[in-house]
């Protein structure tokens, strides 16, 4: 009995820990005073003012054209290398995937200095599409290593039953095998796009005059004190993630196959 007590107790402090943040974040949103330890009053102001701001709206839509265009491509590249990578021999197979770790297990800082003297190299202009590579460079592991589990769960009979049976290997492969992996090539363009939102280190290297995201935003207003239109626009982000989250999981078969899985 008092052990249940402490393991209730122990659970929920750690989501005090994560979301406490979130809820002062939340709470400043409406603060009328710029002051972060004064209360001024109850306020829509900062989400008015949120969307008048055409920089931080271009910052916004920049930072989503990003994170959708580096997931989707780095999600098809590292789907067909998963599957590629799942073909090779052991000893190959084992060396590539080694080689996919290395990206993950190092520094960002690193990655964004690399890629940043790659683009000077080969003399390529620093904007918008330096930042999408680098995002579809770093996010394509996280893919590979999401698509694998489930490409090593696949009967391989039942692609060669489809191909005996006349299907072409085209067809076969979105036939049966796209259905199956599917799970994890979604796990992955989840991963990739909150990598690619969330990302300072290696925009920051990659990205050029004039082009910002919310990170870079952020980053800029630090040493002048940040402005309560971001605790605004953060708070919404916050809201829409979650309201997103709890819609999949109230998804219509949903628990049907949350009980398949168990």
């Amino acid at each position: 009995m008092i052990s249940n007590v402490l393991k209730r107790i122990y659970i929920a402090l750690i989501f005090i820990f994560l979301y406490a943040p979130m809820a002062v974040l939340i709470v400043l949103s409406f603060n009328k005073s710029k002051s972060r330890s004064k209360w001024g009053g109850f306020t829509f102001q900062w989400y008015s003012k949120l969307l008048s701001d055409s920089s931080i709206m271009e910052a916004l839509v920049t930072t989503i054209m990003l994170a959708v265009l580096s997931a989707l491509i780095s999600t098809f590249i590292g789907t067909i290398a998963a599957i590629a990578i799942t073909s090779l021999k052991k000893g190959t197979r084992t060396l590539m995937m080694g080689i996919t770790n290395i990206p993950m297990l190092n520094a960002e800082i690193v990655t964004g200095i690399s890629l940043m003297l790659l683009f000077i190299f080969f003399n390529v202009k620093f904007g918008f599409t330096t930042i999408l590579l680098a995002h579809i460079t770093f996010n394509i592991p996280y893919v590979i290593l999401s698509v694998m589990p489930r490409i090593k769960q696949l009967n391989p009979s039942a692609y060669e039953a489809a191909m005996d049976l006349g299907a072409s290997p085209f067809k076969a492969f979105f036939k049966v095998v796209f259905p199956d992996i599917l799970p994890g090539v979604f796990s992955g363009l989840l991963m990739a796009f909150t990598m690619s939102i969330d990302d300072f280190i290696i925009t920051h290297f990659t990205k050029g005059a004039g082009v910002d995201t919310l990170s870079t935003k952020i980053y800029s207003q630090v040493r002048k004190g940040i402005d309560p239109k971001m605790y605004a626009l953060s708070s919404i982000i916050f809201v829409t993630v979650l309201v997103l989250l709890i819609l999949v999981n109230l998804l219509p078969g949903s628990g049907k196959k949350n009980k398949a899985a168990k």
